[in-house]
């Protein structure tokens, strides 16, 4: 088995991603921070606070990330609703959905 940080990353951010484990993750890292016993333990002065430090940076920059989608999200709901209802309400044209296949 092949051990990289990449697939480490991986797994924290599809993990943090998911709403069903989105606060057990958060829970945990913030308990790795806490927790005197980690990687580097926290008495190494340099190492010590450099993996809590990244850890902490992770976590903040993928919750904003988060936060950010789903800000955009709302206000592109909000934005495609106002337009669909003066849309509505200027025209009868109903949108129909059409799944297209190629054929060879």
């Amino acid at each position: 088995m092949n051990f990289s940080i990449q697939s480490v990353y991986t797994w924290y951010r599809s993990t943090l991603r998911n709403p069903k484990y989105r606060w057990w993750i958060v829970l945990g890292t913030l308990l790795y921070v806490v927790s005197p016993f980690d990687i580097a333990p926290d008495f190494i002065p340099v190492l010590g606070e450099l993996d809590d430090v990244v850890i902490l940076t992770l976590l903040v920059s993928e919750v904003s990330q988060i936060l950010i989608e789903g800000f955009k999200a709302r206000q592109n709901k909000d934005g495609v609703e106002a337009a669909s209802t003066a849309e509505n309400s200027t025209s009868t044209k109903e949108t129909i959905d059409i799944d297209a296949v190629s054929v060879k």
